[in-house]
This record gives structure tokens, sequence and C-alpha cells, in this order.
């Protein structure tokens, strides 16, 4: 986990030992159960005598619940009652849930939807059933932004400033892993403009394939994305570009009629335009090396 850059750290206005004790509390996944002080010291990137006072007041605040048995801590339901909050907060999750199960049964892939956290993207709706055996994902699960479908679609719908910012932040993050990550984000950036929609084949893991769309709102809230995958054995490449993808991207915009979000039809002559290696799209990419 990355700690506050130095302008952050520097801003008088940051409150440091607010974002070291909220990524404490990020350091909680859905599958982890119990953490202790040096899990928690390794994933967060900070001091070990930092995080025992931490977790010392996030216990006393009731946001930690101590397990002396094993000398570790679970998130209390305070810390999860922030979590339910949000949740019920997000329209989008509610609204699409209808729409989410319909592509579900009809593909017999996983959808979700999710938003930014950092360097990956959150799941807070996901609609999957016994065909989806291997995608395990469920809400509360992280993934990256760099390799998925839904992060990758994350990052076309941002404004070019911030997605600009968002670039230089996974290149310094991922460090010698970056180069093979950012042609995966360039061909992306083609996919999007050409279908309006990404593809992550096997990049994240190997054996799933998926497609995700932006939901693009007019109220000032997200971007946020849906990905819709399955067993790469069932999503074929050729099926997600002429089948699934599509599927999704009507889905995505029915959300968004129905959410009030503004869109903008392509004419037939921007649709059918490839976006060509070393044009825009590489350009925007190439330019954060």
């Amino acid at each position: 986990m990355k700690r506050p850059g130095k302008k952050v750290a520097t801003d008088r206005s940051f409150v440091v030992a607010l974002s070291r004790g909220l990524d404490v509390l990020r350091a909680f996944q859905p599958n982890d159960g119990l953490l202790g002080n040096q899990e928690i010291a390794a994933r967060t990137k900070l001091p070990k005598p930092t995080v025992s006072r931490l977790t010392y007041t996030l216990t006393k605040l009731g946001y930690l619940t101590p397990v002396p048995r094993f000398e570790k801590y679970q998130l209390a339901p305070s810390a999860m009652a922030l979590g339910y909050a949000a949740l019920a907060n997000l329209g989008v999750r509610h609204l699409s849930e209808p729409f989410r199960e319909e592509v579900m049964r009809e593909t017999g892939g996983a959808v979700a939807v999710g938003g930014r956290d950092r360097h990956s993207m959150i799941y807070f709706g996901q609609s999957r059933n016994g065909l989806t055996l291997g995608v395990q994902l469920d809400v509360g699960s992280r993934i990256p932004i760099a390799t998925t479908a839904m992060g990758r679609a994350y990052i076309w719908a941002l404004p070019d400033d911030e997605r600009a910012s968002l670039l230089r932040d996974l290149r310094d993050h991922y460090g010698s892993r970056w180069a093979r990550m950012r042609d995966g984000i360039e061909r992306s950036g083609e996919t999007v403009a050409r279908y309006g929609f990404t593809i992550s084949a096997g990049e994240w893991q190997d054996d799933v394939h998926a497609v995700g769309v932006a939901l693009k709102l007019n109220d000032g809230t997200g971007p946020y994305a849906f990905n819709c995958g399955a067993p790469a054995f069932r999503f074929t490449e050729d099926r997600l570009r002429s089948d699934i993808g599509p599927r999704l991207v009507a889905m995505v915009r029915n959300i968004e009629a129905a959410l009030g979000g503004v869109t903008m039809p392509q004419s037939k002559k921007e649709e059918g335009k490839r976006v060509r290696p070393g044009g825009k799209v590489a350009r925007v990419v190439e330019g954060i090396r």
C-alpha cells in the first residue's frame, strides 16, 4: 500500500495520522479474517510501532476487535457499518441489479459493478450463478486497475488530466512491470474507441476472460465500471468481441438512461473508425512513460 506522497504529506490541511489509520483499516481484505500487527505493517508499509499504536487506538474506538489468543485483530461492527452505509448510498448498485441479473442469465457470466480505490477497483455489486465457478469474487473484492477489463474501462472514462495522473501513479507503483501493463492499457484504449468496451483475456488471471464498460453520470460521481467475465473456455476472445461486449455496452447505456446519465451516441462513421497504433491512444499512454 502506497504511503502519502511528499506533496500530500506536507499539505497543512492533510491529517497524516488519519490517513495512516484508514490505511490500517484498508489492509483488511474480504477473505482475511484475522491480521496481526506484523502483517498490517507489511501491507501498509508503515513501521510496526506505528501500526501497534494505530491498532490500539482503532480498538479503543471500536473499529477493530482484538483476538488475544492469536495476537491479531479483525474488523469490528463499527468498521463494517461504514461500508454498509456507503453501499446503501450507492444508488447505481441497487438500480443496476436487475440489469446485471439479466445479462448474467443470458451469458452465463458473472456481472459486477465497481469503483476505484487507489490502484484497485473494488466490487460493490456482483451477480453470479453456478455457471461462473471460476469467478469467485464478491462484494468487497479488489481487482487491479491496470490488467482487468473493469479497471481499463475506468481508466478510459476519466478526463484526460485525471487519466494522465493515474497512469503516472500506476507507472511508479508497478516499476519494471509497467511496460507490459502499459501496452495492455493502450490496446484497451483502441478497443474502447472502436467497440465501446475493453477486453482482458488472461491478462489478470490466466483462466478468466472478461469485458468492461464504464458508467458515466452527470451528477459529479464516478465514473464507475461494469464487467462481465467467465472461465476462458466459456468466453473465448471471439465471443467477447461479438457477443458479450455488445451486450454489456447495451446494458450500461440502459442503466445510464435509468439513472438520468448523459450519453453521447456516436455517429456510424465514428463507430466504424479504428484508432491505429501510434495515434491518440498511443500518444496518451506513451506520454506518461
